[in-house]
């Protein structure tokens, strides 16, 4: 048995008796092809820095790609891409086949960090397709932290939105809207993945833990807004995260507890 105080087992647990006393959930182990040769390929490429391949034994970032279905052929946006770290192996993976698209745009402005910066300037970078939210977007007291409105990413039929650690930026509000328009974005049977550091189940938000969500919640917003609960994943796993600190902290940052979750349109 994994340790309890690491507090994900029962969040884990307590979203499987989500799922099973929902009729409209379905709780099934996803089809996995897993990512072929592109991604290996991008992830050795020369583009990608010291820094960005150091931090491959921790993020996993194959295995994830795998859990979540990807594929090269597929159209996949990447929602608040950040400094681009899973950009510079998703957008040279779907360069012969697929379609990428960032949705985040002028974000930065409002205090939440550099999206893409330096990324556009990277050979075969220069012309990524770009959706600008940020006008949905506005501040709150909190730096880093917003809200968001209704938004629209302009693009349809899409087979995988993807978002890693930027969930807890949003107010529950705001990832209302943000599922809103994945959903829209979204194909019927397109996916969405999720990746973001844990809260413990049920516990209130902090100055230590606002950067943290509890990932029961997040799969019962989800479902609520008409997806279907799929599968999730111990990739992320780390049991001496006791899920009392925030995740920049010296002793978490880098081993922090992530969910790794997943859903269908």
């Amino acid at each position: 048995m994994k340790n309890p105080l690491s507090g994900f087992p029962l969040a884990v647990a307590a979203a499987i008796i989500i799922a099973l006393s929902a009729p409209q959930l379905i709780f099934a182990r996803a089809h996995q092809r897993g990512p072929s040769g592109p991604v290996d390929v991008a992830l050795a490429s020369e583009l990608r820095s010291a820094d960005d391949k150091a931090r491959d034994a921790n993020r996993q970032p194959k295995k994830t790609l795998e859990f979540f279905g990807f594929e090269p052929d597929m159209r996949v946006i990447e929602i608040l891409p950040g400094g681009g770290w899973y950009t510079k192996i998703l957008v040279p993976a779907l360069r012969e086949q697929g379609e990428y698209y960032a949705a985040g745009g002028l974000v930065k402005a409002m205090g939440f960090g550099g999206i893409l910066d330096g990324v556009t300037q990277l050979e075969g970078f220069e012309e990524l397709n770009i959706i600008d939210i940020s006008p949905a977007m506005t501040r709150t007291d909190r730096i880093g932290y917003l809200d968001m409105g209704p938004a629209d990413f302009g693009v349809t039929e899409v087979d995988l939105v993807l978002t890693f650690r930027n969930l807890h930026n949003l107010t529950p509000s705001g990832r209302a809207e943000l599922y809103i328009a994945t959903l829209a974005a979204l194909k019927d049977g397109g996916k969405f993945g999720v990746v973001d550091h844990t809260r413990r189940h049920m516990a209130p938000m902090t100055d230590e833990s606002w950067r943290r969500l509890d990932p029961v919640q997040v799969i019962k917003e989800i479902t609520g807004a008409g997806f279907k609960f799929v599968d999730y994943s111990e990739l992320h796993y780390r049991p001496d995260d006791e899920l009392r600190f925030e995740v920049g902290r010296k002793t978490v940052r880098g081993n922090s507890d992530r969910f790794t979750l997943l859903f269908e349109k």
